[in-house]
């Protein structure tokens, strides 16, 4: 079985022969590189002709997919911080802007 996956940055797939999870972070056609990080972190980097005779699959993204990414705290996985470049409306005067 060879992959019929096309490789599309952010998703995830698994190499069904050697049971590896791993997420596509980069493709660059100029130098043929497909760049890959694994589940462990580890990163990788296939050229087409490898990418299509391999055994890879497209799984949804693993429940741990932020193990490679060991710093990253619980809080960080959502985006929760409030925008600090936007004005408190509290704060502005509506007559400075009627003119």
């Amino acid at each position: 079985m060879t992959t019929i996956a096309d490789p599309i940055i952010g998703s995830w797939y698994k190499d069904l022969e050697n049971n590896l999870k791993f997420k596509i972070v980069n493709i660059e056609d100029d130098s043929d590189s497909i760049e890959v990080q694994y589940l462990n972190g580890d990163i990788g980097e296939y050229d087409h002709e490898s990418w299509y005779a391999s055994t890879f699959d497209y799984i949804e993204d693993p429940e741990d997919w932020s193990a490679p990414f060991d710093e990253i705290e619980g809080d960080d996985l959502g985006y929760t911080d409030t925008d600090e470049h936007r004005p408190n409306l509290e704060d502005v005067d509506i007559e400075d802007y009627l003119d």
